[in-house]
């Protein structure tokens, strides 16, 4: 018997969320995103909530845009609008019988975006090769599907302990990691670390974002962010920070936790963090 068949547990969802410009940028050109979609409509939703996965499905992003003066704000707010836009239709779609797998809609998702910012940036001179990294959650009721490209991140925090990097960074540095040719603290130190090598628009020709899925059981947390957040912590930090927050300022959430921590730590870059935790 396939896992969606199975009679699941009632599953509640709650999200934290925090962008924050840092502590040497004039501009934030992070965003993300968060929103509530079935066949009839898309709802956005605020920085934090609860709701229980019955009848909705759920669309968690975080976005990183780049380029002159204020293109790369412009090109994150582009990125997470345009799944506003797109996903709704594609649930019509699967509503009217008409079979559409998570990749095939995620990745013309992707594309699309892609193209639009390409177009944008031909057209207008100031937003010429802006581009944007998207890292993408579709929450559904026992499945977390994703998609991604550049060095925004999704990690995984099963219920049981330990924390795992679901995306892959589209960097040589991320790729060197993966070989297990870097530590962690190598990576994090290497002068390359930035260097995206896959993007949405830019001079990227044909992007190749990551797609996957994974099963999570109640308890199990996620955590999406841009490469902001992990410039000011480590992975060990982030699972602390978001399993029990900070001692000293239990009033904040899981998100103001880590924006907080990791800016004081470091705060050069935007930092973005959008922390997911499904309860039975």
């Amino acid at each position: 018997m396939h896992k969606d068949d199975l009679e699941l547990p009632a599953t509640v969802l709650r999200w934290f969320g925090l962008t924050d410009i840092g502590r040497y940028r004039k501009n934030n050109e992070d965003a993300f995103l968060a929103l509530e979609l079935d066949a009839y409509e898309v709802r956005y939703l605020g920085k934090y909530g609860e709701a229980k996965l019955e009848t909705c499905d759920y669309i968690f992003a975080v976005s990183d845009g780049m380029g002159g003066a204020n293109a790369g704000e412009f090109a994150s707010r582009i990125a997470v609008n345009k799944i506003t836009q797109l996903l709704p239709k594609s649930f019509r779609s699967a509503a009217m019988g008409i079979e559409i797998g998570f990749k095939e809609l995620l990745a013309q998702l992707f594309d699309d975006i892609h193209h639009e910012m390409a177009h944008m940036g031909q057209c207008y001179e100031e937003l010429s090769g802006m581009g944007a990294t998207l890292t993408l959650c579709w929450v559904r009721p026992g499945w977390l599907y994703f998609a991604h490209i550049g060095d925004s991140r999704i990690y995984h925090l099963p219920k049981g302990g330990g924390i795992k990097q679901l995306s892959e960074d589209h960097t040589h540095v991320g790729w060197l990691q993966r070989q297990g040719k870097l530590n962690e603290r190598q990576a994090r130190s290497h002068p390359g670390r930035n260097g995206l090598q896959q993007v949405l628009g830019g001079k990227n020709q044909n992007p190749s974002p990551q797609f996957g899925a994974v099963g999570y059981e109640a308890g199990d947390r996620f955590l999406l962010c841009s490469d902001g957040l992990v410039e000011g912590l480590w992975d060990s930090g982030l699972n602390r920070l978001v399993r029990k927050g900070n001692p000293m300022a239990k009033e904040l959430n899981p998100a103001e936790c880590l924006v907080a921590e990791s800016v004081k730590t470091d705060g050069k870059d935007n930092t973005t963090a959008l922390v997911l935790e499904l309860e039975e």
